[in-house]
């Protein structure tokens, strides 16, 4: 892409709140940049909010929800259907949004439109899927009906590792559900948010049902929101860090939440895997999005038999990564989020060979400008390393040889957290045995990726509550009424 048309994309995005339907400045007139983190050079400019910019924000949700309520849910259907033709008929210049503000290549950022475009297609059909219930009281004297409702205004904090995806799997079942929301985008990737806040904007969503808040100080803007007592849900992607604050703010006001929160996937491979498809697979669960996915496999457990030849084929495809700016192409490996991430990833890295840890390939990050680290296979990680319970967030691929299945499951549970963890195997009864034992709400059994906006999304244990996606998405968005009939 030339750098016309990189300045024209972010030149076409509009820089300020959007409020009620209208696009206005920061109450105190200030802005924060947005960087190329191939570069470190600022892309633009963009609103910075500040708390009264959120209660504003407030303001306008609440007073469209009890009419947005009233839209027929195939009216709310038809509002996400048009915005997912436009979100595809618009999508290569929305990737290349994409990877100048978060550095992920052109074809993955291409690969995320198509996924985020996919969350509106499936709740536009939901949304007239939305289910009741009558039955007969056990004493025959009465009836029950079960109805459900919005649950009224909502927060949607997203990450920046997926910027824009993230945003249409909470916008999708909220809209088609009936809630009015105002959703905070990662300081990082703004720009992305801002983009599909004017596409639904144009698909007729009407004033006030989103509201978009950019800020440079997120706790300071989303906490008073959080407590002020009117919003009655927070949907949540991000670390368990924060997501364990949030939830201790939400219990002020009991507000309804939910929380997709950190992984530490295990990635499990037997020596009767068809280790082509373990290959494939685990190049798949690490090297997308750089790494950078709370899905990304963290932990690579090999049977002993064949640890050598899975290194070693590993180590081949990961050397053979381009790597660059994520516009250039044919680059795989494009620049981690920011400086920290590189520096988080180089102290996992040197803490896991400063234990025994031997570098196959990668190990180092790059000089120049950009944040930039190697793709990376460790191989005889011990135990005690940080990166066997920390998440990475990065291109590097820790493997440590198992003996047995017992094993393997213990040490693939060995971790506060629970999203997803991969199984390769041939055998059927281990692949259904391993799958129920694994403590994870999610399983890729023999693929390396489970995201699907079709299928439920969620984890156990630290890695969060709720499910986003799939026919019990919308559910995180409704609530359960019960009316009692006596005859």
């Amino acid at each position: 892409m030339s750098s016309i048309s990189e300045t024209g994309v972010v030149a076409a995005v509009d820089k300020e709140l959007f409020i009620g339907g209208k696009w206005v400045s920061a109450s105190s007139g200030k802005t924060f940049p947005v960087l190329d983190p191939s570069t470190g050079e600022a892309l633009c400019e963009v609103a910075d909010a500040s708390p009264a910019d959120g209660v504003s924000a407030l303001d306008a949700a609440v007073a469209a929800q009890a009419d947005w309520a009233n839209v027929a849910p195939r009216e709310r259907g038809e509002i996400l259907r048009r915005a997912y033709e436009l979100l595809i008929k618009r999508a290569d210049e929305l990737a290349l949004l994409m990877t100048l503000e978060m550095g992920k290549p052109l074809a993955e950022s291409k690969g995320e439109i198509t996924y985020a475009a996919e969350f509106f297609r499936w709740f536009a059909e939901e949304a007239v899927r939305i289910d009741g219930g009558f039955a007969v009281a056990p004493n025959g004297a009465g009836r029950f009906l079960v109805t459900k409702q919005p649950v009224g205004p909502c927060l949607l904090i997203t990450p920046w590792n997926f910027p824009m995806a993230m945003g249409t799997r909470k916008i999708g079942p909220a809209v088609a559900a009936g809630c009015t929301m105002i959703i905070k985008p990662a300081a990082q990737t703004p720009l992305s948010m801002l983009a599909l806040a004017a596409i639904l904007a144009e698909a007729g969503l009407p004033e006030g049902v989103l509201n978009v808040l950019t800020t440079s100080d997120s706790g300071g803007v989303m906490e008073p929101l959080i407590r002020d007592g009117r919003a009655r849900k927070l949907s949540f992607t991000g670390s368990t860090g924060v997501g364990r604050k949030l939830l201790e703010q939400c219990a002020d006001k009991v507000l309804r939440t939910s929380m997709e929160l950190g992984g530490n996937a295990p990635f499990l491979v037997f020596e009767d895997a068809d280790l082509d498809a373990a290959i494939d697979g685990a190049m798949t669960a690490k090297m997308r999005n750089i790494g950078e996915a709370c899905t990304a496999a963290n932990r690579f457990y090999v049977q002993r038999g064949i640890v050598e030849e899975f290194s070693r084929r590993l180590t081949e495809r990961m050397e053979a990564l381009p790597m660059g700016r994520g516009t250039e192409e044919g680059v795989v490996v494009g620049p981690l989020i920011d400086k920290a991430a590189v520096e988080k990833v180089s102290g996992l890295v040197s803490d896991a060979t400063g234990r025994g840890a031997r570098v196959l390939t990668g190990g180092s990050t790059v000089d120049g400008p950009g944040n930039f680290y190697q793709a990376t296979v460790l191989t005889d990680v011990p135990k005690d390393a940080r990166l066997a319970s920390e998440e990475i967030f990065g291109p590097v691929a820790p493997i440590t040889p198992f003996d047995s299945e017992d094993e393997a499951i213990a040490a693939a549970n060995d971790t506060e957290f629970g999203l997803v963890s991969y199984v390769y195997t041939s055998d059927l009864k281990r692949a259904l045995r391993v799958s129920e034992r694994l403590e994870a709400g999610m399983i890729g059994l023999n693929q390396g990726l489970v995201s699907n906006p079709a299928a439920p999304f969620g984890g156990i244990k630290q890695s969060g509550l709720g499910r986003e996606g799939g026919t019990v998405g919308i559910d995180e968005f409704l609530e359960t009424k019960y009316i009692a009939v006596a005859l």
